[in-house]
């Protein structure tokens, strides 16, 4: 292939990996052009998020200093009503019924993917590229999957298991390919302003990390007050501020004197109570799920063991996968895992490629 011939654009989010993501398909021979996506939803909020996250204006500046320094066209192009549907609006409705959203696992399939990608189709380009740790790669069955990048500590395949045959099919990530030294190695010998920026890891669009005061603020008035703090039997233990404050698996911040460490183990919003047990109550052995998504395969095999991940950081547990209705499916661990939270992602995994994954029941 001569990549001389192929237009690809590159989301450039103002930090060193997707800066070092542009420059090497620059330096591969592709017509690389930048792009910023502006998701931000007022300029009171961009301004808020200026020195951090994806969606701040310093993202533009740095982007742009960027692509002006390796010599490529570069654009600000406006996705905010996308942002505002498939984000914002998934977010707050998911806390509303108690569930626990991924947003960024949302962004990734629907605006940094598939919004981008109909933009980069429309003007004429091959491919899209994102300077995600992950991999893509083809199979012999002709399938596309995610897999797992070289740098186990900055892998981010788990974010990725929504993505389309599609949306994989048209999209590089070099960046899978190096550690995160090595990154930033390559930044600083290129002279890339961005050498030497800091990781984001907030969620972008509420950078102080107060997602009740954000959810008050985004939809006033929808928010369920405070309700009851109940054992799994009913029994009143207290009053908790309302369920969008708690999530499975958490201990801190409930402000409940038991005498030892308790922890939520569900969310009731039909009645407004916050359910709270020990230690062993937020381990699972079975874990539900639905909105499959296949990735590596056209569909799971029950024989087959996969390992899995019920949240970012979770290291992968042995499991088997049963489907048990329409689009809906159960994970069996070899043994318990701990807080799998509704409305969270279980993404399972064939060795090193993502085979699909689904949302937490």
């Amino acid at each position: 292939m001569d990549n001389q011939k192929k237009t690809v654009v590159v989301g450039m989010s103002g930090g060193v990996d997707s800066s070092v993501c542009a420059y090497l398909l620059k330096e591969q021979g592709y017509n690389v052009i930048g792009v910023t996506m502006q998701i931000w939803q007022s300029e009171e909020q961009a301004i808020l998020e200026d020195n951090g996250g994806c969606c701040g204006l310093s993202a533009v500046d740095d982007a742009r200093r960027v692509a002006n320094h390796i010599g490529i066209p570069y654009y600000v192009m406006n996705f905010k009503d996308d942002f505002k549907k498939y984000v914002i609006d998934y977010f707050t409705s998911e806390y509303l019924i108690g569930r626990t959203p991924n947003p960024c696992i949302a962004c990734n399939r629907y605006v940094k993917w598939q919004s981008l990608l109909n933009r980069a189709m429309e003007i004429g380009a091959d491919y899209i590229a994102t300077g995600h740790y992950a991999r893509i790669e083809k199979l012999p069955s002709g399938r596309f999957a995610i897999k797992n990048s070289v740098t186990a500590e900055k892998d981010q395949t788990y974010a990725l298991y929504n993505l389309t045959q599609d949306q994989l099919q048209k999209t590089l990530m070099p960046i899978g390919e190096y550690h995160k030294d090595e990154v930033r190695k390559i930044a600083l010998e290129a002279g890339l302003p961005t050498a030497h920026k800091h990781d984001s890891q907030d969620i972008c669009f509420i950078p102080d990390h107060d997602y009740a005061g954000y959810l008050e603020r985004e939809v006033p008035g929808q928010i369920p007050g405070p309700g009851n703090f109940v054992t799994k039997d009913g029994v009143i233990l207290g009053k908790h501020l309302g369920i969008t404050h708690y999530t499975v698996g958490q201990r801190k911040g409930l402000n409940l004197s038991m005498g030892h460490p308790v922890f939520v183990t569900e969310i009731r919003p039909e009645t407004n109570e916050v359910v709270i047990g020990e230690a062993e109550d937020v381990f699972t052995q079975v874990v539900a799920f639905d909105q499959p998504n296949f990735m590596s395969e056209a569909s799971f095999d029950p024989d087959k063991t996969y390992g899995a991940k019920v949240r970012y950081a979770h290291r992968t547990s042995p499991c088997r996968v049963e489907q048990i209705a329409e689009d809906r499916y159960q994970a069996v661990f070899e043994t318990p895992v701990r807080a799998a939270t509704p409305g969270q992602a279980i993404v399972l995994y064939d060795g090193e490629l993502v085979a699909g994954g689904g949302v937490i029941l």
